[in-house]
């Protein structure tokens, strides 16, 4: 295992990494894994939190998932989707068709590439509709939506954007109604509607130049779990519609059950222009990403000119494998019905959470669907890599964001693996060195 860990930090340049922590800190290496835990070359197991950065829903090695991309390698493993079709790519896109309400995918690798798709899609058809000045974009502070240059553009995380600033296009940031700002004796629905407000102030003065407004709904992952209440998203859909600008639902974290419904819009009984979807649709298997978006929007692309199309493109676009995966992931769904197994899940999993949640050093302990999250009122610099070696050492891989510590397991993770989750976060809390 030491030879594996200095092979990787002499060659690999790991992501959001400060590499030289890596000496002090090595990463966990992982030889192979089985449902919702990791085993190191020791044979050392760890459970997975946070399914392996929120990708993986059931479990790793799942056999049905590997059976479906099995199959597949015996028939086609790739083939460029530009000028060519397949029955995995064709089943998909009908299936999230019927599951979003929304048509025509566009394919991509990653959440970045779903979000710069949206983004592109959304100033082309104002082109296309005659008004090229609808090429604006405003997001929510504290969001994160990747780190390409367009998706940077409307992130609003200084620790990934600052470096960056002289690259990205300027975009307009509208208050969070994440329910941790409300004032004392505020409801989080009052908070909301109260930052709602001043999103319809900005669009009445720019939706002229404005092409979209896109979201997380209901959960800011990477700022460390912020949530808001639904009616924040019924009223910005209220508001769009009305000042003609483009609703894009960034699901690519929240999506697939992990908020307590398929998607996380329908809480709110709205549905987007655009819904961005990657992580979890192959059950954290292989890269894909993919855009759906209104009949509305792709039939102002459809024409003669070529110019009118909507010219972007990967080589993998589409990819057969992961379509598959994907597919599998949805027959899962369907056939396990897992949104209703895992409301029962929620209810069970936050009461063995409920010591942590009365920890001395816990604060806005949060819950929706099958995210948990809170924060350390005092935790000082270094605690994220100290929380998460000390859970390493507590057989659980976590890894905090800043001082905040959410839980993210996949959803074949039972209530005894959870019970063994919150003895460690607690030893966390405890360490005295943490």
């Amino acid at each position: 295992m030491d030879d594996l860990l200095n092979r990787t930090r002499a060659a690999v340049w790991h992501p959001c990494t400060q590499m030289k922590q890596l000496e002090a800190a090595p990463p966990l290496a992982i030889a192979r894994g089985e449902g919702p835990w990791l085993i190191d070359p020791d044979g050392n197991r760890y459970l997975d939190a946070i399914s392996s950065w929120w990708v993986n829903l059931f479990g790793h090695c799942n056999p049905r998932i590997n059976a479906a991309i099995t199959d597949q390698l015996g028939k086609i493993e790739h083939v460029m989707l530009a000028g060519a079709t397949h029955a995995p790519v064709v089943e998909l896109s009908e299936r999230l068709a019927r599951l979003t309400g929304l048509g025509h995918a566009f394919y991509g690798s990653d959440g970045s590439s779903a979000t710069e798709i949206a983004l592109k899609m959304s100033a082309h058809f104002w082109l296309n509709a005659g008004q090229s000045q609808k090429n604006g974009f405003i997001s929510l502070k504290n969001g994160y939506h990747g780190e390409t240059i367009g998706a940077l553009s409307v992130t609003d995380m200084s620790l990934f954007k600052s470096t960056y600033s002289p690259l990205l296009r300027h975009t307009v940031q509208v208050p969070v109604p994440d329910a941790r700002l409300a004032e004392p004796g505020e409801s989080a629905e009052a908070f909301a509607l109260r930052c709602a407000a001043a999103l319809e102030a900005h669009l009445a003065g720019h939706a002229a130049e404005t092409a979209a407004f896109i979201l997380e709904p209901l959960v800011q992952g990477a700022t460390g779990m912020a949530m808001y209440h639904p009616a924040y998203l019924t009223r910005a859909r209220e508001l769009c519609t009305r000042y003609g600008v483009h609703l894009i639902a960034d699901e690519i974290a929240v999506g697939f059950g992990r908020t307590g419904t398929m998607f996380a819009c329908e809480q709110a009984g709205v549905r987007p222009d655009f819904i961005c979807l990657s992580k979890g649709i192959t059950g954290g298997y292989l890269p894909l990403s993919a855009v759906l978006t209104t009949d509305i929007v792709y039939a102002a692309f459809y024409g003669d000119a070529t110019t009118r199309g909507f010219l972007h493109s990967h080589s993998y676009t589409g990819n057969p494998l992961a379509c598959r995966a994907a597919l599998a992931v949805l027959d899962i769904f369907e056939d396990d019905r897992v949104i209703a197994a895992n409301r029962l899940k929620s209810i069970e999993f936050t009461a063995i959470l409920s010591e942590v949640a009365a920890h001395p050093r816990v604060c806005h302990f949060r819950h929706l669907g099958m995210i948990w999250a809170f924060d350390v009122a005092d935790a000082t610099p270094g605690f994220s890599t100290r929380f998460h070696q000390t859970a390493l050492a507590n057989s659980v891989f976590m890894r905090p964001i800043g001082g905040t510590v959410y839980v993210m397991p996949p959803y074949v993770t039972h209530a005894d693996e959870m019970r063994s989750l919150a003895k460690a976060t607690l030893a966390c809390l405890d360490h005295p060195d943490v």
